[in-house]
């Protein structure tokens, strides 16, 4: 059967022999765990549950929903930006919900960029950057996140003549896989750099609200002159365990907005309504639940940072995201690696090169297991290290 040529530009799937060993180790009886996939284990707030049950048996809400959202849905997201972050959003023109933000990801290309275009991407990187970028007929500049720069990229190093070609740049803070953050000063000097050369910035801010210690992660939209430039999708999915609802959203720039909107438009009729109304629920509801969910991810992160470092790991704290991005031992290919932990354990991480070229030599680690699940894992993996 043909396929089209532009799913052969994709990125190959560097997993499967993974998957295929996980398959292969249940049949056998072992006891697998995952360490792989951030997908929040904690249980969604039940006042958004019962939010979501009423509305659910109203009529309205049965037939096809609106691309644009519900008004009411638009001026709650606004109204979490204003409380938040201080930012002030025309919830008619400066925002869109989004069918999780994955879906607004993937989109945003086809409404900014032209083929031939250069998408700037982050690596390692959140694979859906490129991919859309690829559907979207644009080519791939990838930007190295490097540890001694704090994983932050080097924009006086992107070449002039790439970024004239550019149309697009990707950040996203704090960052999957790395867990690093940035900071105001950072993003004045992407809004600078997107104002020369004339580049839409996306900022993909989906993990702001998984914080430690005290910390509170920015907008993009924070910084003078970011809402010329540049859009921020965020989502419900982590804020409130929420990544089977699929909700998110993009804001910002007005006129990146009405043309993210318009491929909408072509391509899906919006999110059910009784979902939009459990997300109102959310973006309308108390601090505590997200508190709640981080102290068990801060509890988490700690007890995972203690025994990797006790197995020999060079792993640091991160101030933000349930991840853990770590170094494997001697360099050695993160495939490679996970296949021999999975092996010898029974224990499933995410292979570096998996986020792009410049992940090889690490691994990830996801904290959204429950904390016996994740003792359990941490305990074989500590003993397989002594004794490998």
């Amino acid at each position: 059967m043909r396929t089209s040529r532009r799913l052969g530009l994709l990125p190959p799937y560097l997993f499967a022999e993974i998957s295929r060993t996980v398959g292969r180790l249940r049949a056998e009886g072992r006891d697998v765990v995952s360490l792989g996939i951030g997908d929040p284990d904690l249980p969604t707030p039940p006042p958004i549950i019962d939010a979501l049950c009423e509305a659910a048996r109203d009529p309205l809400n049965h037939r096809y929903p609106e691309t644009e959202g519900l008004p009411e849905l638009r001026a709650a997201i606004a109204g979490w930006y204003r409380r938040r972050f201080g930012v002030e959003l025309n919830p008619d023109t400066e925002v869109v919900p989004l069918i999780g933000s994955k879906e607004g990801i993937a989109h945003i290309p086809l409404a900014v960029i032209d083929p031939g275009d250069i998408v700037l991407v982050p690596d390692p990187g959140y694979p859906v950057y490129t991919s859309g970028a690829v559907f979207a007929g644009g080519e791939v500049f990838y930007l190295p996140l490097k540890k001694d720069r704090g994983f932050l990229p080097d924009l006086a190093a992107v070449p002039t003549e790439v970024a004239r070609r550019a149309g697009l740049l990707w950040l996203n803070y704090p960052n999957n896989p790395t867990g690093a953050t940035a900071d105001e000063r950072f993003f004045r000097e992407v809004v600078e750099f997107a104002h020369a050369f004339d580049i839409v910035v996306c900022h993909d801010a989906a993990y702001s609200e998984v914080a430690f210690d005290g910390y509170r992660p920015v907008s993009f939209l924070q910084v003078e002159g970011a809402r010329e430039v540049g859009v921020e999708f965020h989502s419900l999915s982590k804020t409130y365990n929420m990544t089977g609802w699929r909700i998110g959203m993009a804001v910002g720039n007005p006129d990146v907005i009405q043309a993210l909107t318009r491929v909408k438009t072509n391509f899906d009729s919006g999110i059910p309504q009784a979902i939009q109304r459990a997300a109102i629920t959310a973006l309308q509801g108390p601090d505590g639940w997200v508190e709640a969910n981080n102290r068990v991810y801060q509890r988490r992160r700690d007890l995972a940072v203690e025994a990797l470092r006790a197995a020999g790991f060079d792993v640091w704290l991160p101030k933000a995201t349930f991840y853990l991005w770590v170094p494997t031992p001697d360099g050695q290919p993160s495939i490679d690696f996970a296949l021999r932990l999975l092996e010898a354990t029974a224990v499933v991480v995410t292979p570096g090169v998996g986020f792009g070229p410049g992940g090889e030599g690490y691994f990830r680690i996801s904290l959204t297991t429950p904390d016996d699940r994740l003792e359990e894992a941490l305990r074989r993996l500590v003993a397989w290290s002594k004794n490998g």
